[in-house]
């Protein structure tokens, strides 16, 4: 059913692609540097169209701070269209901006649809923002890159920072009779090893399709850095080069490893964590967001001692260093430039001011530099420890793939990796499929 969904999805982003590329900013509005807007602050009600968990801290955050805004602007509100199912919201976005009906702020990745949208001048410059209001320079340079398009101009604030670890069983480590592994080309022995010493290798969510496509971004951005996918997603790279025949290669070479839990692709996210925490799985790919359930008491007792965490390794001629993986800033806010005005201004000074103090004291990574995370009372020591890696990644940051490639691709691209792993296609045939699908795919939204 999900499967379904997916497909049914992917192929109605091709029509809306094409929708939205007609489309006018429609009357009015600002034009996207022009950050300063004059005239009066008149309260209203604003919305945000978010794709975050509705009890998340970035919600409950940004609550706390309308509504405290709200006590001196009377007749302000900030209305929540919340969709936290990806897949989701993306349709429900891209069909509004179809429409011209994007509310006052919206989230949304840096993919070829955003794109499109600021060059249409339907989203306010960031980066200009940001400056204006006096805070640029207190966010992670890692933060903002995430949220750049490939050009490196900035539309999308973003309300979060995480890095992305794997955190590994001590205990089954010593059993199977191995270490961290060096290189990423020792994934496979490392999983055979841990099989014959009775224990499922790495825990993952198949269900939801993106921890698998992780996977096949780490050995290109080892070999070639960030410039493969950017060029993969024009068709200007090939799963044929040099680079994509690693990955390939590698991820088949998973697979015959058995390195994921047998039937992994109808795993879902919780049964993968479980996996992990009741100590089934050996290595489980995750990022801090699960700070809580790894690194506090909450984490079952009988694996708590055994639990640690290593970065991506690296490999022979590595093009990127130890402490560049992926640390995303999450999806980001875009200020739409049809509905700016002194209003929102004002209250993004007010909010992006308060935002990042009242983030990190959730016991979260705050997306500026200015704020320190509060260590939970329940917390392990490798909590602190995730927390303190935040000060030491790299400049070249590894993007996630299914916020880069076109969504006819990405879909395609993710059902073939199962397949590859599975072992149901070979490397050879996922490198035609793949190869062809980004041919006939791309042209269509890089122009």
């Amino acid at each position: 059913m999900k499967t379904t969904r997916r497909t049914h999805w992917a192929a109605g982003l091709v029509a809306l692609a094409f929708t939205v590329a007609g489309c006018g900013g429609g009357g009015g509005g600002a034009k996207p540097s022009d950050v300063n807007p004059s005239g009066k602050i008149e309260p209203r009600e604003i919305s945000w169209l978010l794709s975050r968990p509705a009890d998340g801290a970035v919600i409950k955050t940004m609550t706390k701070i309308a509504d405290e805004y709200a006590k001196d602007h009377p007749g302000f509100k900030l209305k929540l269209i919340t969709t936290p199912d990806r897949p989701s919201y993306i349709q429900k976005y891209e069909t509004l901006a179809a429409a011209n009906k994007l509310p006052e702020l919206f989230d949304t990745d840096a993919t070829p649809f955003a794109r499109k949208l600021a060059n249409q001048g339907r989203m306010m410059d960031a980066t200009k923002l940001l400056q204006s209001l006096g805070m640029y320079d207190t966010y992670r340079k890692a933060a903002l890159d995430y949220q750049r398009f490939d050009d490196g101009s900035l539309y999308m604030i973003p309300f979060e920072y995480q890095l992305e670890f794997f955190w590994y069983n001590k205990a089954h480590f010593k059993k199977a009779g191995i270490e961290v592994p060096k290189s990423l080309d020792d994934f496979p022995a490392m999983c055979t090893a841990l099989r014959k010493a009775g224990v499922t290798p790495i825990a993952l969510d198949g269900q939801d399709q993106w921890p698998l496509e992780r996977y096949a971004a780490y050995q290109p951005f080892r070999t070639d850095g960030p410039s493969y996918v950017r060029d993969l997603k024009k068709n200007k790279a090939k799963f044929s080069d040099p680079a994509g025949q690693k990955a390939v290669n590698w991820l088949s070479a998973l697979g015959k490893a058995g390195c994921f839990a047998n039937g992994f692709s109808a795993v879902g996210y919780a049964d993968a964590q479980n996996q992990f925490t009741s100590g089934k799985a050996a290595v489980y790919n995750i990022g801090t967001w699960e700070l809580a359930s790894l690194a506090t008491t909450k984490l079952n007792p009988a694996v708590r001692g055994a639990i640690d965490f290593f970065t991506l390794p690296t490999t022979k001629g590595s093009a990127t260093a130890a402490n560049e993986f992926v640390s995303p800033s999450g999806i980001g806010m875009a200020v739409n430039a049809k509905t700016y005005d002194p209003l929102v201004r004002d209250f993004l000074k007010f909010a992006l001011t308060k935002y990042p103090a009242a983030y990190a004291a959730t016991g979260e990574l705050s997306p500026t530099t200015n704020a320190k995370t509060a260590i939970p009372a329940n917390a392990t020591p490798l909590y602190e420890r995730a927390v303190a890696a935040a000060d030491e990644v790299g400049t070249e940051l590894a993007m996630p793939w299914d916020t880069q490639l076109d969504p006819t691709t990405n879909t395609r691209l993710q059902r073939e990796l199962v397949l590859l792993v599975q072992g149901d296609v070979s490397p050879s045939e996922f490198t035609s499929t793949m190869d062809a699908t980004l041919g006939q795919n791309a042209p269509k939204y890089f122009q």
